[in-house]
């Protein structure tokens, strides 16, 4: 049973940068993918950006491609998702979640395993 941890959340001004990393325990890399999601109040959690279990692959959501980057070490079996140029759209409660090792995929059904979320707060 995979366990995350999100990490790195807080306020940042806009335009501003922010870098969230999510740790998995009880499993190792290989065995799972992992995707990106964020939720705000009365609205459906949006998946933004996943990469897969192996080789790196990544993909986004069109609300971040280009501002958001996705890395993972799969030896430390953590993942970190550069947020750059953050706008007012962003804030949101962001949730780290695994998912199985084939595919890529930003609809929450296709994973299994969540964080608890962490927030990041765009303010001036």
């Amino acid at each position: 049973q995979v366990q995350l941890v999100e990490s790195g959340g807080g306020l940042v001004q806009p335009g501003g940068s922010l870098t969230l990393s999510c740790v998995a325990t009880g499993g190792t890399s290989n065995d799972y993918s992992i995707g990106w999601f964020r939720q705000t109040p009365g609205k459906e959690r949006e998946g933004i950006a996943c990469i897969s279990s192996h080789d790196g692959a990544t993909y986004y959501a069109p609300s971040v491609r280009g501002r958001f980057t996705l890395s993972r070490d799969y030896a430390k079996n953590t993942a970190h998702l550069q947020m750059d140029g953050l706008k007012s759209e962003d804030p949101a409660a962001y949730f780290c979640a695994a998912g199985p090792p084939m595919g890529l995929s930003l609809r929450p059904h296709f994973y299994t395993n969540w964080g608890q979320g962490i927030q990041v707060v765009v303010s001036s």
